[in-house]
């Protein structure tokens, strides 16, 4: 173990992290260049094949950049596209930036060290750093951005140069340290623990942008809300958002485990998939979804009265085309992803005639960002973590999410030795209460315990 890393596990102060050289080399899951191809046209591309955890170098700063020693992360499921080579190999994302030049060709290496979240603490600032400081406590937002270009200025997510932090570049979250630019920092809510606070930032300012601000679907109190894969990252964060907005939640899952943690997001319409005839994730054609959209409409309307305002999908070919039948006239879909597949098929009279809207959503700014990470700090959002891994054990926890076999968020261990480490409120962790900051955990899970 490097001095640094030593330094950090025992608790040191920023002027004794400063005097600590950074290591040569850390440890990180990182993918290789030369296994690009390495599935052919094997059905099942299991992600454990491919990711790797070892040393890896690292990286020079850049006068806008911090490196940020890494407590925990979490698996998206960008991680599994990365270590499946899909739909494109991410390597190419990478000498595609390097054609820029300066700082940007470092990230054109036989290797990507992946990852778009994290939770830690500021170890070095580049030259050009003004609002961050060695020894912060800090989540990593998983977008950058050049501020360099106009439109960045209008909304980040606009930008020709935005890119994703751990999957369009290098040196990514799911290590022992990361390298990212200091517009990616935001504080860590003081009362969560490091592995509750790496499972938040990228999935639920997602779902905030998708929602409630105002490039998304700007729900309001009284809007019925479907949410298709309720329990997942970004559904469970939504369920939360709609619920706090004074919103009906109408939450869609796979299985009666996952409609049980449903109940303890408190959402207010649980429907099973497989009830409605909606078993696995292949799309439907044309007349069958239809006959589903009718079913699930039927359904919402016996339990709610009326139908969905909005439609929150991220889960694509599967779902797309019943979202825009079953939302109601003048209604909107919102997207910001594709799980079951980027093609997607609905039947336009269902748009046009009745003045349906669809909006594609992209992650979030960082005003977006920062105004979900305050509702995090207020205890109004809560962590949707289920399990937690070791990073030693990354392909496992990826390939749980690539089954879809998980809830909420799975949370990566890096430096953090334990679980329940990294709360520098434990007042406010007391007044929110365990269970409500963990609603998606079983009871005895050790993130559970009370932090002194």
């Amino acid at each position: 173990m490097d001095s640094l890393t030593e330094a950090l596990l025992s608790g040191a102060g920023p002027d004794e992290i400063g005097r600590h050289e950074l290591p040569s080399e850390y440890e990180a899951a990182h993918l290789l260049a030369a296994d690009v191809g390495m599935f052919g046209g094997a059905a099942d591309k299991d992600v454990r094949k491919a990711l790797r955890v070892g040393p890896v170098p690292m990286p020079e700063l850049a006068p806008d950049e911090v490196v940020v020693a890494v407590m925990a992360s979490s698996i998206n499921y960008n991680t599994v596209w990365s270590a499946t080579f899909e739909p494109v190999p991410t390597f190419e994302f990478l000498k595609r930036q390097a054609r820029q030049g300066g700082y940007a060709a470092r990230h054109d290496l036989p290797h990507q060290v992946v990852g778009s979240d994290a939770a830690g603490i500021v170890v070095r600032t580049g030259a050009g750093v003004r609002h961050w400081k060695t020894g912060d406590h800090v989540v990593v937002s998983c977008v950058q951005v050049d501020d360099q270009e106009p439109a960045t200025h209008a909304d980040a997510m606009l930008g020709a140069g935005q890119k994703i932090w751990g999957y369009e570049t290098n040196f990514g979250g799911l290590a022992h340290y990361a390298v990212v630019r200091a517009s990616q920092l935001l504080p860590k809510p003081a009362h969560l623990t490091w592995e509750e606070a790496a499972g938040v930032l990228l999935t639920a300012a997602t779902s905030y942008r998708m929602l409630v601000g105002d490039n998304g679907a700007r729900i309001k109190q009284g809007d019925v809300v479907l949410v298709w894969g309720a329990t997942g990252g970004l559904g469970a964060f939504a369920v939360q958002m709609v619920k706090n907005a004074g919103g009906i939640a109408v939450g869609v899952v796979s299985s009666e485990r996952k409609a049980e943690a449903l109940r303890r997001l408190g959402c207010d319409v649980i429907i099973d998939r497989n009830e409605i005839g909606m078993g696995g994730d292949a799309a439907p054609d044309p007349q069958r979804t239809i006959e589903l959209g009718k079913r699930l409409g039927r359904e919402i309307r016996r339990q709610v009265g009326e139908d969905p305002h909005v439609v929150f999908d991220y889960v694509g070919r599967a779902t797309f085309g019943i979202s825009v039948f079953v939302v109601r006239k003048g209604g909107t879909v919102v997207t910001c992803g594709s799980s079951t597949g980027y093609d997607h098929h609905f039947d336009n009279r269902y748009l046009w005639m009745n003045l349906k809207r669809v909006i594609g959503s992209h992650a979030a700014n960082l005003q977006e960002q920062a105004e979900c990470n305050r509702l995090f700090q207020l205890g109004h959002l809560s962590p949707v973590l289920s399990e937690v891994y070791p990073l030693a054990d990354v392909g496992e926890a990826a390939r749980l999410v690539q089954l879809n076999r998980h809830t909420g968020k799975v949370g990566v261990l890096c430096l953090a030795p334990e679980e329940g480490l990294g709360v520098t409120d434990p007042a406010l962790r007391r007044k929110i209460g365990a269970a409500r900051l963990n609603p998606l955990r079983d009871p005895g899970a050790p993130a559970l315990a009370e932090v002194a």
